[in-house]
């Protein structure tokens, strides 16, 4: 399975079940204003600088760097968003349908024709929150504190909001590429921009009293992924007053039709261009045919209050501020005395028909079905989850078939301590396996924890270089589906884990770790791990290591604040940056070695404009002592058919090892850029991958020569290296799933570790990536 954005694939679950249980309805597609005006005739210009447009947009670039909020020191406001789900098309027919029995006579008497002659609107859910920014620009730090919040429906507060607020992102039209669902559309106001759009100068109007000029955009290629609509430029200091744009009809975003944003700004002083409102709609679909069901889900952000150059300390900028969902449940007065957007009738409907629904029991159960599809997790009574469901069932070659069961504590989303545990059994070597781990946090602003675990179990080691030292954690490995080689190489694996973690700063944590663990083969004639140590030939091996890893994560959203919580990650561009020291100590709890061992890994996704999303890891790290294969650096491989980042897909396992390691895994997605300008290819909707992968290290004489197990040890002094292409968005309508990735090896394609292990010069391998 493929590993992606984990709310991207939570949030298209949610909404695919509700979908298939039935109470999913539909909206077309609402026009947009852009469209209003009738344009009888774009004029294109060989020579952008013959444009009249391009002189007024150089205006516009000079003033980039040197606007609104970037003009002061330090600045404050205040945000107030609300979010609103709306379907439409609601007929006779399909409010008879079964499924709706003991709901209709609820759901449907708000349903709303008001906003679309001849179509029915029904209102399903909306959200409210009222947001205290602080920021400053050198450097740049901002906090934000939520003073309010108000769902409909499911009282989770805080966990749904943030969740279906991570669907967007606040727009700098400035920026020269704008974010939707971690996809780059150049944006209308790019220094790019002459290369994507045609501009024409159309009228002159005021906005907001400013005389200003009306420039209308429209893709060059209208298959590419790209916006159109109209920019409104002071005449005096050439800012951006207002933006009207969407994106073209010919989009390829899965479950995604249309894509709708109108941006405002004000001018409080002669030098600040502000934003004062952004609407974003998303029109969102299961497939593309005319008339098909759709839901829009529309967001409006007004900003106010601005006050500038107060004075605010860094200090205050630092601290996190984590409210308990009683201090942002505001009454009816709050929020009619801070609302700065009055709620439709449609909008307001939307409360009265969850407060009827929340106690049928049908609802319910259609809430529960959707949680379980979200967190995998089966809740009873009070306190306790059953699961994970889809870790149940495994297969390797030592355990054969692999059935697993597990439970949590779990009261709720912000919980500060948890207990969970698992058994599996394998009914090849017919033996239990089991483990758990218990954890509490002290506080939520620093998340200062401890936590204790065991395991017994058997593992695939090797596949991950800097590894979570976490008892609950199994790598995709030791219970592929499908595979395609042998998995004979596993572990068997006793170990205590003791840790404590916090955060001093905001999604900066420190954590030590003290693990005490015993490992030997799984099955001693297929894989073994026998050494040498002190003359004496060894086939198991005792460990004590103390380990301290920082772990730098800037920029990161959570959608709770409990012991577990969950990432937020649909528009993230945010790097992860791990340090890891880790040092064995021989002697204690009977381990065998002393030993050092230092690791650093750098994982960054950047979005490259219109040419897609690239996805680049890098990882270093020395063992500054002779160890046995037990303890080595295995560069991480693939032998499944399951399409997994960050490891190589046509190595075996073990088939590297190395003392000092460096690898590379770059893989970008160009989201249909080449594919979409082949004629009859571009009608299938195809998305393009390219990947490259590489890995470099070396070995000690020490480290070999303490080597009597049945893998020879090798590190790849020359550069290995692995490259190939995928074909990802396979699938019908919006419903495009699948992935295929072509694999070749670049070099040592007569290498062999073992009589059993046969170098993959070329491999297949595919996966289902739930993304837009």
């Amino acid at each position: 399975m493929f590993e992606d954005s984990m709310f991207d694939k939570k949030f298209i679950l949610s909404f695919f079940l509700i979908w298939c249980s039935g109470l999913l309805f539909s909206q077309t597609e609402k026009e947009n204003e852009i469209e209003s005006v009738t344009i009888k005739s774009v004029k294109k210009y060989k020579n952008k600088k013959e444009n009249p447009a391009y002189a007024i947009m150089q205006q516009v670039w000079k003033k980039k760097k040197s606007n609104g909020l970037l003009l002061h020191k330090d600045y404050k406001y205040k945000t107030y968003e609300k979010i609103d789900f709306r379907l439409d098309n609601i007929d006779s027919s399909f409010t008879k349908k079964k499924v709706f029995r003991g709901l209709d006579s609820i759901i449907f008497k708000y349903n709303d024709s008001s906003e679309i002659a001849g179509k029915a609107v029904l209102p399903l859910f909306i959200t409210e929150s009222i947001t205290q920014i602080y920021g400053k620009n050198d450097p740049k730090k901002e906090r934000k504190d939520l003073l309010a919040i108000r769902n409909s429906g499911l009282k989770n507060n805080q966990i749904v909001a943030k969740t279906i607020q991570n669907m967007y992102k606040d727009i700098n039209i400035y920026d020269n590429t704008i974010n939707y669902l971690n996809l780059g559309f150049t944006s209308p106001v790019s220094t790019d921009g002459f290369g994507v759009f045609d501009y024409n100068i159309t009228d002159t109007i005021e906005v907001n009293t400013v005389r200003s000029y009306e420039i209308r955009f429209t893709p060059k290629n209208p298959e590419a992924l790209a916006l159109k609509g109209r920019l409104y430029i002071s005449m005096d200091k050439y800012n951006v007053m207002k933006v009207e744009m969407e994106t073209n009809k010919r989009i390829n975003i899965n479950f995604v039709k249309n894509i709708a944003t109108d941006l405002e700004f004000d001018n409080p002083d002669d030098s600040t261009f502000i934003p004062t409102r952004n609407e974003t709609t998303l029109n969102l679909v299961l497939n593309d045919r005319d008339g098909a069901k759709s839901v829009i889900a529309k967001r409006v952000a007004n900003y106010s209050n601005y006050e500038f150059d107060k004075g605010i300390d860094d200090s205050f900028l630092n601290k996190v501020y984590i409210p308990e969902d009683y201090l942002v449940d505001k009454d009816e007065n709050y929020w009619l005395e801070n609302r700065t957007e009055k709620l439709t009738e449609s909008e307001q409907n939307i409360y009265k028909m969850y407060d009827e629904l929340e106690n049928v029991p049908k609802y319910k159960r259609i809430v529960k079905l959707v949680q379980i599809g979200n967190t995998g997790y089966i809740h009873f009574g009070k306190w306790l989850d059953f699961g994970n469901i889809f870790q149940t069932w495994g297969y390797n070659d030592i355990e054969g078939l692999r059935l697993r069961a597990g439970a949590r504590t779990y009261f709720g989303k912000n919980d500060m301590w948890r207990v969970q545990a698992y058994t599996a059994y394998g009914f090849r070597d017919e033996k239990w396996k089991f483990g758990g781990e218990a954890k509490y946090m002290f506080n939520k602003t620093n998340r200062f924890q401890i936590g204790a675990g065991y395991r017994q179990d058997v593992l695939q080691l090797g596949v991950q270089l800097t590894t979570d030292e976490g008892i609950m954690t199994r790598s995709f490995a030791s219970s592929s589906v499908l595979n395609s080689g042998e998995t004979t190489s596993m572990s068997s694996v006793k170990q205590y884990n003791f840790f404590t973690s916090i955060e001093p700063w905001k999604n900066f944590q420190i954590k030590l770790d003290a693990t005490t663990q015993n490992i030997r083969s799984a099955d001693s004639d297929l894989f073994n791990i026998d050494y040498y140590r002190q003359g004496v030939l060894r086939n198991d091996l005792n460990d004590t290591r103390f380990t301290a890893t920082i772990i730098a994560r800037p920029g990161i959203k959570f959608s709770t604040y409990g012991i577990d919580r969950y990432e937020m990650t649909a528009l993230a561009t945010n790097p992860t940056l791990i340090l890891k020291y880790t040092k064995g100590v021989g002697g204690v709890f009977d381990s065998d070695f002393n030993y050092n061992k230092l690791q650093f890994y750098y994982y960054q996704p950047v979005i490259l404009g219109n040419w897609g999303r690239l996805f680049a890891n890098v990882e270093v790290g020395k063992n500054f002592d002779a160890l046995p294969l037990a303890l080595q650096n295995v560069l991480p491989a693939n032998q499944s058919y399951g399409l997994v980042r960050g490891v190589f897909s046509l190595m075996n396992y073990y088939e590297f090892v190395a003392d000092s390691y460096a690898v590379l895994f770059l893989e970008h997605h160009f989201n249909g850029k080449i594919l979409s300008q082949i004629p009859l290819i571009k009608k299938l909707k195809l998305r393009e991958v390219a990947f490259f992968r590489s890995g470099v290290g070396s070995l000690k004489q020490e480290t070999i020569n303490m080597n009597a197990g049945s893998m020879k040890l090798t590190a790849p002094d020359k550069p290995y290296y692995e490259y190939g292409f995928g074909i990802e968005n396979i699938g019908w309508g919006n419903f495009r799933i699948l992935r295929v990735d072509f694999n070749w090896r670049g070099n040592y394609l007569n290498h062999n570790t073992s009589a059993t292990s046969e170098v993959r010069k070329f491999g297949v391998q595919f996966g289902f990536q739930m993304n837009f």
